[in-house]
């Protein structure tokens, strides 16, 4: 299983568009949009499971594709859990 990060995503994103977009590729297993406690619009970012082989086509092709009729062009990471931990010494 491979976790995407999706940043630039416009603020009328909603979970059924974003798993639409991503299913061309394979079955969304979680998705996780983070939302404006007091719009619940998105913030422009979430998380997308996928299977690893299922990923990594989706990261390829829609990394840099606009969504909606907006000129912000998505993001597409893989997240990794480990980058954003601190080091303690």
């Amino acid at each position: 299983m491979k976790k995407l990060f999706i940043s630039n995503l416009p603020a009328d994103a909603t979970e059924a568009s974003v798993s639409a977009l991503f299913a061309e590729f394979g079955t969304v297993r979680s998705i996780n949009l983070v939302t404006d406690i007091f719009s619940g619009k998105c913030k422009g970012f979430g998380y997308v499971e996928m299977e690893g082989h299922e990923a990594r086509p989706a990261q390829a092709a829609l990394d840099g594709k606009s969504m909606g009729d907006g000129d912000r062009t998505l993001r597409v990471r893989f997240d990794d859990p480990k980058a954003s931990r601190g080091r303690r010494r």
